[in-house]
């Protein structure tokens, strides 16, 4: 699902425009973005949150140890 998120103040001009436009579309629904108040994110000290970060490697790990030398083909 994809979503055309319209600001609020430009509904009244946009809206139809975009339902129409992606009227052939299924995937895409629009709708009025209507939230109200600050951005709750900004009450957040962007270093406290760092620290709560937790970064892993999500790759396979290779197997331990060394692996053997191999004869160099010649070509």
């Amino acid at each position: 699902m994809i979503y055309c998120v319209i600001p609020q103040a430009l509904a009244d001009e946009l809206y139809d425009k975009m339902v129409a436009y992606y009227k052939d579309d299924p995937n895409v629904t629009v709708i009025i973005d209507r939230r109200e108040g600050p951005d709750r994110r900004a009450r957040q000290d962007r270093a406290e949150f760092k620290e709560k970060r937790e970064t892993r490697d999500r790759r396979r790990q290779r197997i331990p140890g060394t692996f053997p030398e191999t004869p160099a083909e010649e070509g």
